[in-house]
């Protein structure tokens, strides 16, 4: 009997911790938000910085990280949330699970290609991730560092050793870019479209890799160029 009523206080303990905050959404950024005047960061997600940019295919700057901040504030700023505490972080902030209406807002934010999978705390949106990857939804059909490689190369520094040039290298060369420069421009391509194979067929067997590699690598080549050259042989189109 004495056992029983251990087991029921410590669930009874549990319980709190485990609520999480409820209440009305103010955003602070694509992953954090004040749930009832209650700071929370969202388990699973990694949004950009807010002064974290990204580039067009084309190579033009814009400030994607602003950009998600006013879309995820479109879809939540004023609605109610209920949120599942996992952990507190080491700012103090909640980190939780929450959902509006009974949608998963990490689900939505990830789904919408404004944030990715955090695979580090959670594998819970790894597929949702990989699915607006195909599908070039938002931040997607950017060139686009996530927000841990963007935090780690401004600890570092903007001149750290082997460095691809940056955005504003890129433009200040525009039409006049050095042999040099578009070489290491292709590389950059070509290794992006690369990770992107492998994390699309993580996990899959030489068949998924192949059609990876044929999907994301050798369609643009035919596209430019009917699919010959020393790029698609490279490739094996």
């Amino acid at each position: 009997m004495l056992r029983i009523w251990s087991v029921f206080v410590l669930l009874l303990a549990a319980a709190p911790a485990l609520a999480g905050p409820q209440g009305r959404i103010h955003v602070i950024d694509g992953d954090t938000f004040d749930v009832g005047g209650t700071r929370v960061r969202l388990h699973g997600v990694d949004a950009p910085e807010s002064k974290q940019t990204c580039q067009t295919e084309q190579g033009v700057a814009w400030g994607c990280g602003q950009w998600v901040n006013a879309q995820v504030r479109g879809l939540f700023e004023g609605k109610r949330a209920r949120c599942t505490a996992v952990d507190t972080d080491r700012y103090g902030r909640v980190v939780a699970k929450c959902a509006v209406n009974g949608v998963d807002m990490g689900e939505e934010i990830v789904a919408s290609g404004l944030a990715f999978a955090y695979r580090k705390y959670s594998w819970d949106y790894d597929l949702t991730e990989k699915q607006a990857a195909v599908a070039d939804r938002g931040l997607h059909a950017s060139r686009v560092q996530t927000p841990a490689q963007y935090r780690k190369t401004r600890t570092k520094g903007a001149h750290s050793a082997g460095r691809m040039p940056d955005q504003g290298q890129y433009l200040e060369i525009g039409p006049n870019l050095s042999h040099a420069g578009a070489r290491a421009l292709r590389a950059h391509r070509y290794q992006r479209t690369q990770r992107r194979a492998v994390v699309l067929h993580r996990g899959r067997g030489r068949a998924g890799r192949m059609a990876a590699r044929a999907a994301l690598i050798c369609a643009p080549l035919r596209r430019g160029g009917g699919g010959s050259g020393r790029g698609a042989s490279r490739c094996g189109c």
